[in-house]
C-alpha cells in the first residue's frame, strides 16, 4: 500500500459532513452529487431530470430520473449503470413485490438485484467468483445506489420507516449477475418469460443468506438432500405457513449445476429434487410457533412444513466460481413476489 500522491482536497470532509447532516448517507463516504455529475449521468442516458419513473413505497413519492441520478452519482455509479437502476426502481414499485412491507418490516428483509442477459458483461457485472462479495464496481455501486434510493427517495430511513431490528449486510448492497458462461440451463429471465437476448433485472426480497457447503457428495440426490436440509430454518417460518416466504432463492455454483445436469436433471427437475426433500416436521417448532401457525390458517393435520408451496416456486440462479459453495436466500416471511423488468437503453 502507498499513500495517495494526488492533491489534497480540503473540501472533502466538509462535503461528507454536509451530506450526512442532511441524512443522505448510508454511512459510507459519498461522491458529491454536483450539478455537472448529475447532468452528465442523465445526458449520457437521454433522460431529463423531471421524467417520472415510478411511485415508490413507503413514502409513495414519485421517483424521477433526476432523483435516481443523484443517488447513482453519490454511490459512485458509471453512467452506463443508470438503465439498470431505472428498471430496478420500476420493479420495486410493482405491487407484487410489496416494497412497503419489505422496506418497513422489523425483519431483515432487503431487495437483492439479479442481472441477466447481455448487459451484465457489457458493464462488468460479476457473476463468477465472489459474486456476492466485494471487488467489482458495477455490483457494488448499483447495489449501493439502490440502497440510497430506498433511503432517500422511497423514504426507508433506518430507525424511521425502515424498522429492521438487526438488518443484514445486504442492506448496504446486494447486486450480482448470473454466470452466463457456465450455465447449461435457461437463464433466469428466459425462465421468467422474457426474450433470450433481453437484459433484465430481477428483484427478490430476501431475509438473509446461508452458505451451503457440500464437497463430498457425488450424486444429484445427495446434493439435493444437503441443500434441502440447509433450508429448514424454524426461525424464518412465516405466518403464511411457508418457511421462507413464497419463492426461496437457491444460488448454485457451476460445479453443483454440472453434477445435476450430468445426471439428467434440468432446472425444473433440480427444483423438484430439492423441494421434495425440504420439509420440516411440525414438532420441530416451538409450541408457541405451532399455535401461531394454526391461528394463521395452517392445516392442523399437516405434520410437515414445506419450504415453498410447490417446487416451481423455488428460484434457481447459477452464479459463483470454483468450488462447491452454494447459497440459500430465504425470501421474506411476509408477502413478496420476485419481479423482473427489462433493462432498456436509450440511444
Amino acid at each position: 500500500m502507498e499513500l495517495w500522491r494526488g492533491s489534497h482536497d480540503d473540501s472533502w470532509e466538509t462535503v461528507q459532513q454536509q451530506l450526512a447532516g442532511n441524512y443522505l448517507s448510508d454511512g459510507l463516504p459519498l461522491v458529491p452529487p454536483t450539478a455537472e455529475r448529475v447532468s452528465a449521468m442523465l445526458t449520457a442516458n437521454s433522460y431529463k431530470p423531471e421524467e417520472e419513473i415510478a411511485i415508490v413505497a413507503p413514502s409513495f413519492a414519485m421517483a424521477t430520473a433526476g432523483d435516481i441520478a443523484i443517488c447513482a452519482v453519490m454511490a459512485g455509479c458509471k453512467p452506463e449503470y443508470f438503465p439498470v437502476l431505472v428498471a430496478a426502481v420500476d420493479a420495486l414499485a410493482d405491487p407484487q413485490f410489496n416494497l412497503l412491507g419489505v422496506a418497513t418490516t422489523t425483519g431483515s428483509a432487503t431487495p437483492v438485484y439479479i442481472i441477466s442477459g447481455p448487459i451484465a458483461a457489457q458493464i462488468g457485472l460479476n457473476g463468477a467468483a465472489n459474486a456476492l462479495g466485494a471487488g467489482h464496481r458495477a455490483n457494488a455501486t448499483i447495489g449501493r445506489a439502490m440502497t440510497l434510493i430506498l433511503q432517500n427517495i422511497c423514504g426507508a430511513k433506518p430507525g424511521e420507516l425502515d424498522m429492521a431490528t438487526l438488518g443484514q449486510p445486504a442492506k448496504y448492497a446486494c447486486c450480482f449477475a448470473e454466470n452466463a458462461e457456465n450455465n447449461p440451463w435457461p437463464p433466469l429471465h428466459v425462465e421468467r418469460g422474457l426474450a433470450a437476448d433481453a437484459s433484465v433485472v430481477t428483484v427478490v426480497g430476501i431475509a438473509g443468506t446461508v452458505e451451503v457447503n457440500d464437497s463430498d457428495s457425488q450424486t444429484a440426490s445427495d446434493m439435493a438432500q444437503t441443500f434441502a436440509q440447509s433450508m429448514l430454518i424454524a426461525g424464518v417460518a412465516g405466518g403464511s405457513g411457508l418457511l421462507g416466504g413464497g419463492e426461496p432463492l437457491c444460488i448454485l455454483p457451476p460445479e453443483w449445476v454440472e453434477l445435476f445436469n450430468r445426471e439428467g436433471l434440468d432446472k425444473q427437475k433440480t427444483k423438484a429434487a430439492i423441494w421434495e426433500r425440504a420439509c420440516l416436521p411440525v414438532d420441530k417448532l416451538a409450541p408457541a410457533m405451532r399455535t401461531r401457525r394454526m391461528a394463521a390458517g395452517g392445516d392442523p393435520s399437516a405434520n410437515i412444513i414445506r419450504v415453498a408451496d410447490k417446487s416451481e416456486d423455488l428460484m434457481i440462479v447459477v452464479a459463483g466460481g470454483v468450488g462447491r459453495k452454494a447459497a440459500y436466500a430465504p425470501t421474506w416471511g411476509g408477502t413478496t413476489k420476485a419481479v423482473s423488468r427489462e433493462i432498456r437503453i436509450r440511444k
